[in-house]
């Protein structure tokens, strides 16, 4: 990587001379060395822990929900089962339409998927990183930008509970995970509107923030809430009369969002499959009366209780020091275009922007809990697949907020004469915490992979089986749950008429019946 983008232009200027690309890198100041060399060793090894998830892609294979989603996009195609879901499942269309993209080439979009979903999210990290470091007044250094995107994710997959679901398990990936990325390109699209000075190209971008907001509505309930709630803040901070915004656009950004989201959601709710959805539900008393809103409480504490037990997110928070503290050593003295908001925004509108992920992740992760409760019930809140939608933001808040300590302290120790000793010796501690908070997801990792492939080999063998079986003319086989991930197997129940995950897989194998080995 070049060394340009850690000087100032000011420094720039005063070290090309003859020879002084040779004789600066010989000079090169301690604290953009170790900067350099933590964001080396971070990228190294967060890019190697979301490789090997990318790897383990390959050894995916169907699982409860994917024997469903396989056999009807192969058989009924994309229209078929988007169709499917609507009159009989639970009305989620655009989640049935991507199932049915991934699904529709056999097991071929389910290895890729993990692989596509990583770079995709790495790339719009990196983005929605340099417009942020843009907005403090530097020049984004892509090293330590890349550092924090792989370490935001080598958290999310692994530092949960639920690894495989949230990483490998396409089911989960469609409904809790591949939102956020879409979530990430969203935020740059709106960023990108509304700077936009052409009236027909920000009416663009609007219209799309308005579909893509409906799809995402009949895509995650979860997400829609979470994202809902983010856009709704923004929208009242950007009320021009409050100075943080000049003009309305970003108020009918987030309004055309939220309007987006509200239509999906309604689409979703009232269509056939959600009826018939929560007709299966048994009778009991309102999420909203005083008894289940104490019982979401309880559970959204034990589930925060879960989160806080891992401090390696604290790693996030870290990763973002780092950031900061190579902006903050590049421009040590504020220049003309350093922080441009803090003159013309009042200071309590400052820190209502900077608090206001906080509210997002508390409400959001409420919203998550009783949603999951009423759907699932007292048991719903450890389906930590969904927790994804929370804590994405939550960690993307933990960076941002490490990122500007971490260049306030580069900016006001940069011309102390303790800088010496204190510069250092802070990147060292940042870099040191994040790269312990990535080792403790090592064993998460192991064990990940040693489950993904062992399965893998077992299923190929019984797969192997039962076709041959099956093209012999037999019509009732014998399988073998092959668990993973904590989900369902064929079997799960001991009544076949509610054995639903067997249904599905005699139906790919096209045979009348299975039974246990």
């Amino acid at each position: 990587m070049s060394t340009a983008p850690l000087l100032s232009e000011g420094e720039g200027r005063r070290t090309r001379s003859p020879g002084a690309d040779v004789r600066g890198s010989r000079r090169r100041p301690p604290a953009r060395r170790l900067l350099l060399g933590a964001g080396g060793t971070l990228v190294a090894a967060a890019g190697a822990l979301v490789a090997v998830g990318c790897f383990l892609g390959l050894y995916v294979r169907p699982t409860s929900d994917d024997w469903c989603a396989a056999w009807k996009s192969r058989d009924l195609g994309v229209l078929g089962i988007t169709s499917d879901f609507y009159t009989t499942q639970n009305g989620r269309i655009a989640n049935a339409f991507l199932s049915g993209v991934i699904y529709g080439d056999g097991l071929g979009g389910v290895k890729v998927l993990p692989t596509v979903m990583a770079v995709t999210f790495t790339v719009g990290l990196v983005l929605l990183g340099c417009r942020f470091v843009r907005s403090i007044g530097g020049r984004p250094p892509i090293l330590a930008l890349f550092a924090c995107s792989l370490a935001i994710q080598a958290l999310l997959y692994y530092a949960g509970t639920r690894s495989y679901q949230v990483l490998l398990w396409a089911p989960a990936t469609i409904s809790h995970t591949i939102p956020s990325v879409i979530g990430v390109w969203a935020l740059l699209l709106a960023i990108w509107t509304v700077r936009q000075p052409r009236t027909a190209v920000r009416a663009g971008g609007c219209a799309a923030a308005f579909l893509i907001a409906f799809g995402l509505g009949t895509l995650s309930e979860p997400f829609a809430l979470v994202s809902g709630l983010l856009a709704v803040g923004v929208a009242l901070l950007a009320l021009p009369r409050l100075k943080l915004a000049q003009t309305w656009h970003p108020f009918t950004w987030c309004a055309l969002w939220c309007a987006g989201l509200l239509c999906g959601l309604v689409v979703l709710y009232t269509s056939p499959g959600a009826r018939w959805r929560r007709a299966q539900q048994p009778d009991g008393e309102s999420v909203l009366s005083a008894g289940e809103l104490r019982a979401t409480f309880r559970d959204w504490l034990h589930m925060w209780d879960t989160v806080t037990g891992q401090w390696a997110y604290l790693g996030a928070a870290a990763v973002g020091v780092l950031l900061g503290w190579a902006a903050g050593l590049r421009a040590p003295a504020p220049g003309p275009r350093q922080w441009q908001w803090r003159r013309a925004t009042p200071r309590k509108m400052q820190i209502a922007v900077l608090l206001l992920p906080v509210p997002v992740v508390v409400l959001g992760s409420f919203a998550v809990v009783l949603g999951l409760r009423s759907g699932y019930g007292p048991s719903g809140w450890t389906y930590a697949r969904t927790w994804t939608n929370y804590l994405v933001p939550m960690e993307l808040a933990l960076c941002a907020y490490g990122a500007l300590l971490g260049e306030w302290a580069g900016r006001s120790l940069a011309r102390r004469r303790a800088s010496a000793v204190v510069v250092p010796a802070g990147i060292v501690g940042a870099g040191g915490l994040a790269l312990a908070a990535l080792a403790v997801l090592v064993p998460s990792v192991q064990q990940l992979t040693t489950a993904t492939v062992t399965r893998a080999a077992a299923w190929d063998a019984q797969n192997s089986r039962i076709r041959t079986a099956a093209a012999q003319g037999v019509t009732d086989v014998g399988y073998r749950p092959l668990y993973i991930g904590g989900l369902a197997e064929p079997f799960f129940t001991s009544d076949h008429t509610r054995d639903w995950v067997a249904g599905c897989v005699s139906k790919w194998y096209g045979v009348d019946r299975i039974h246990r080995l």
